[in-house]
């Protein structure tokens, strides 16, 4: 019978002194887009969220905890299990082998609810194009689609986190077509003789300009003030009388 009883007792105990494989508090909170108008909210390898101010304000978590993002493939969140300690964080580097990761480290003072109205509160996923740290927030490899929650944790292991966002699909890069490639290819080459013939027909029109100017004023002869001029002296036919008409 004791032996028994001691069978029964070990499934309590278990529960009561095993580690955890989920955060024991859930936070009623959904990660959302950005609704604010930002350009590029949403790239081909980035996508914005906002800052889950305030939400992070229960006695149970510390101002020492970490705050992680999860960031996994729509179709891997069901694999995804929170790491037992710091050092069971999957990062950036092995997202394509594991389909999550995590990045974004932070503290909640972070996400306080003490906010300025000139402060721009988001979060930008993949954002980092050059890092070297393991927490590094690389751009994201493709259109997705992804998933994400917040994740609480300290050196024992995960502390609270909250809901699985909805979907996030991200923009397709626009690839050029073959055609459309010969077409932009086309046009360049009729820009250009466009091009040289409007230069000609400037140069043309410049030669034209200075060929009129030299043959109009090149050959019209100007007089200067200083140049005499010389007249003959004339008599008027009504001066002088007849040789015949003192004779009568």
């Amino acid at each position: 019978m004791g032996l028994f009883q001691g069978w029964l007792s070990l499934p309590l105990l278990f529960l009561v002194t095993g580690i955890p494989t989920e955060a024991s508090l859930e936070i009623n909170y959904t990660p959302v887009l950005t609704g604010k108008t930002l350009e590029g909210s949403i790239t081909s390898s980035t996508f914005t969220l906002d800052q889950p101010n305030g939400q992070f304000n229960n006695p149970n978590i510390k101002d020492t905890d970490d705050i992680w993002l999860v960031v996994a493939f729509s179709n891997a969140i069901q694999n995804f299990t929170a790491p037992q300690s710091p050092q069971g964080i999957i990062h950036a580097s092995a997202f394509l082998e594991k389909k999550y990761y995590m990045t974004i480290r932070a503290r909640r003072a972070l996400y306080s609810n003490e906010t300025n109205a000139q402060d721009i509160r988001i979060l930008r996923v993949g954002n980092e194009t050059n890092c070297t740290v393991n927490s590094c927030n690389t751009p994201l490899p493709g259109p997705g689609p992804y998933r994400v929650k917040f994740l609480v944790m300290n050196d024992n292991g995960p502390v609270a986190e909250t809901k699985w966002s909805e979907d996030i699909t991200l923009t397709k890069p626009v690839q050029l077509s073959e055609s459309r490639a010969h077409k932009s290819v086309g046009t360049i080459v009729i820009i250009v003789i466009l091009s040289i013939l409007l230069g000609l027909l400037f140069l043309a029109l410049v030669a034209l300009l200075v060929y009129t100017c030299f043959d109009i004023c090149g050959t019209k002869e100007i007089s200067r003030p200083e140049d005499s001029v010389q007249v003959r002296k004339y008599n008027t036919h009504h001066t002088y009388s007849s040789p015949d008409a003192g004779r009568s």
